[in-house]
């Protein structure tokens, strides 16, 4: 099975994701789904194709617990915990938009899907705002977006959340992590940081 690589020299560090974030919902002007779309793939490591497709419907938001997330894919389904700081974002990003259960989550102009067009622009707005510009890292303004999920795969798995788990949630196999992040796994000692697990799939909040 042949799985490339992901170099670590092209993950985004927190910090970075988070400004990336900050800067998608400045300038996202009337795209509204843009920022929480956006958030929500970096946070809990979706495809774009999967964000796009998430209904109302497919998130459990219960007050003052941790909810869940329904992604399907391939005909296949699982699920993704949310933290209490995930859970209260979507709810009122559902809340402030008027979506209704069977709503996509992160809706078009005029309730069809959102357009690649309409969040890679501020995607790229986004990068050649934050993202160092020289001769070391200049390339990397051309990533797309599916760089935040495996910055949040690696992130997960950094922070010692089982392989398996990490896999579940991102409908992989855990060879397929070992493979696509061999640098995970050169070591049998990392310890999960108990402190950090408890918001591990949650960034640091911009509101919305």
């Amino acid at each position: 099975m042949y799985v490339e690589v992901v170099e670590e020299e092209w993950l985004l560090s927190e910090e970075q994701v988070g400004s990336l974030l900050e800067s998608i919902h400045g300038t996202a002007g009337g795209n509204r789904s843009v920022y929480p779309f956006m958030r929500t793939v970096a946070e809990q490591a979706l495809f774009a194709r999967e964000a796009r497709a998430l209904r109302v419907s497919d998130v459990a938001l219960p007050e003052g617990d941790g909810g869940k997330l329904t992604v399907r894919r391939r005909g296949k389904a699982r699920v993704i915990p949310l933290q209490p700081q995930s859970v209260e974002f979507l709810r009122e990003w559902i809340s402030d938009a008027g979506l209704q259960m069977d709503d996509l989550l992160f809706p078009g102009t005029g309730g069809g899907p959102l357009l690649t067009s309409s969040y890679k622009r501020i995607w790229e707005q986004a990068q050649q705002a934050v993202l160092p510009r020289d001769d070391l890292y200049a390339w990397r303004l051309g990533e797309p977006i599916a760089i935040l999920r495996d910055s949040c795969l690696v992130k997960w798995l950094r922070m010692g959340i089982p392989s398996v788990t990490v896999a579940e949630w991102a409908g992989v196999t855990p060879r397929w992590l070992a493979l696509r992040y061999p640098y995970c796994f050169r070591t049998e000692n990392t310890e999960t940081d108990r402190e950090h697990l408890s918001t591990g799939s949650a960034l640091s909040d911009v509101s919305n």
